[in-house]
């Protein structure tokens, strides 16, 4: 019974990634707004019905690695090695991913597209939003505090608005080295008054 059950869910990884990679080469192709649900579900050989049983809306196909961002940030915080600073292992995850995110024409491409189509721009502005409250909730945890705590969101929001910030430059791990600086020595710190 277990073999049929890791089989069954393969099959549903391999069903799910076949989805987000053939709506990926079609809306890098042709443009987001010129590809419809019908063809992304024609071009991975399934129907419109279970594509919308893998992704609840068309801009979750290009957003079909959410819940892994969510959890490799929460990853980041909770699982850091002893000794490390929170700010440190975030410091970390994030140059990595703003790293990535740079470092070829293909990720480029995909957030050239994000960027230049309002529904995508909104969907991730929500997703991120979710991963604060979710990355809030474990910087929290991990420091005491209550889950209330408008210093735990400030820094999972400025960790986070640290990604979109180096995305728009043309040293993106700088760009975040100088956010975590910035964070972990304050701004007086970081610029004293003359």
């Amino acid at each position: 019974m277990t073999e049929a059950i890791g089989r069954r869910e393969r099959k549903k990884a391999q069903t799910r990634k076949a989805l987000a990679d053939a709506a990926l080469e079609l809306f890098l192709d042709r443009g987001y707004d010129q590809v419809g649900v019908r063809e992304v579900a024609d071009a991975a050989d399934v129907s419109v019905t279970t594509l919308f049983k893998y992704f609840p809306s068309k801009e979750a196909l290009v957003f079909d690695l959410d819940e892994d961002i969510e959890a490799a940030l929460v990853a980041a915080v909770r699982e850091r090695p002893t000794g490390r600073s929170l700010l440190a292992a975030l410091r970390e995850h994030i140059v990595t991913r703003a790293s990535a995110v740079s470092d070829s024409a293909r990720n480029q491409a995909f957030t050239r597209m994000i960027e230049g189509t309002p529904a995508l721009r909104e969907y991730a502005r929500r997703m991120w939003l979710r991963h604060e409250t979710a990355l809030a909730r474990t910087i929290a945890e991990e420091v005491g505090a209550s889950e209330s705590d408008p210093s735990c969101a400030a820094m999972a929001r400025f960790a986070l608005e640290a990604v979109d910030l180096a995305r728009r430059r043309t040293d993106p791990p700088g760009a975040v080295g100088a956010v975590f600086d910035l964070l972990e020595n304050g701004w007086a710190a970081t610029y004293p008054d003359p």
